[in-house]
């Protein structure tokens, strides 16, 4: 039945998954608005409501034109899925500016296999990777993909491999004259974000604990159907999974190396697993199967939401 229900890409599905995502947001965030007067964190607020609900279909959009997956709405379902396992990314306003950014360089990336327009492709991407690097620095790992992209596409033409560094001298100079324009010390800007720690000794509960347990072993699970039918993909799509999957390891590389570590770290991971989840869920299998993977997925977000409120 679940698998019926998000199977085709209509718009009540789509309106289904906003009422859901913003249903779940207001639970969350009910304390907070219930006890400030402050207009000001309740535009905060909304602001991420819409750059989630943004990064939520923009995951969409990369699936479905790039051949990731069939006209389906289980990318948004799994993003929504994921979400629920680390609620307090809903708070976290630089790690969802952060993630947007990094999706929209993503779906330049991955558009890039057209070979149309490289260059411009090129050069959007490292842009915006460099953007999400100034709300959360360790962002800037994701510039292995541009390169990865650059071999597997255009590696043949050597100013493909300059264009990064004209993007970061790009908003390098922007970054310097608004740090002089609003007095910010660039400096220790960048100090306080190059820290690195590798401990994960940051959980307040038994419940954060849980939830990234329960992750992992999801995550797991998909990452290792994706190996096992890579092989069996069409070959169109050979290259866009292949980057998928660099960018998962990339996000999981961003998690570890982060100081003030969190969970909420993993909100780069959730729309490449979104995606192996959603070529997983539509492959040629039983359909008890499907629904086993779905409602096992549903209970464990449920609860890992649930359980830390």
């Amino acid at each position: 039945m679940i698998t019926s229900l998000f199977k085709k890409s209509t718009p009540l599905n789509f309106s289904l998954m906003v009422i859901l995502i913003v249903s779940f947001f207001l639970i969350y965030q009910i304390q907070d608005l219930r006890s400030t007067d402050s207009m000001g964190l309740v535009i905060q607020k909304v602001v991420i409501l819409l750059v989630l609900l943004g990064s939520i279909f923009i995951s969409n959009f990369i699936s479905k034109k790039n051949g990731l997956s069939k006209d389906s709405s289980y990318t948004i379902f799994f993003y929504f899925l994921f979400l629920l396992f680390f609620p307090s990314v809903l708070d976290n306003i630089n790690l969802v500016f952060a993630n947007l950014f990094i999706l929209l360089a993503l779906r330049r990336l991955l558009s890039l296999q057209s070979l149309k327009a490289s260059k411009e492709k090129i050069f959007d991407a490292s842009l915006w990777i460099f953007v999400a690097a100034l709300f959360h620095f360790w962002s800037i790992l994701y510039l292995v993909l541009v390169f990865i992209s650059i071999m597997f596409h255009v590696s043949r033409d050597y100013r493909n491999w300059i264009l990064p560094f004209i993007a970061f001298f790009a908003v390098g100079t922007l970054f310097a004259l608004s740090s002089i324009l609003f007095d910010i010390s660039a400096l220790e800007y960048i100090k306080s974000s190059v820290n690195t720690s590798f401990e994960i000794n940051y959980f307040t509960n038994n419940y954060q604990n849980g939830a990234l347990s329960i992750y992992a072993t999801v995550a797991l699970f998909f990452v290792i159907s994706m190996f096992a039918t890579l092989s069996s993909k069409p070959m169109i799509t050979d290259a866009a999974f292949k980057k998928i999957i660099a960018s998962f390891f990339i996000g999981v590389l961003i998690f570890l190396v982060s100081s003030n570590k969190s969970n909420d770290l993993l909100i780069f991971t959730f729309a490449p697993l979104a995606i192996m989840a959603t070529s997983h869920i539509e492959m040629s299998q039983l359909k008890l199967k499907q629904e086993m993977v779905l409602f096992v997925l549903i209970a464990c977000s449920l609860f890992a939401f649930f359980s830390q409120l």
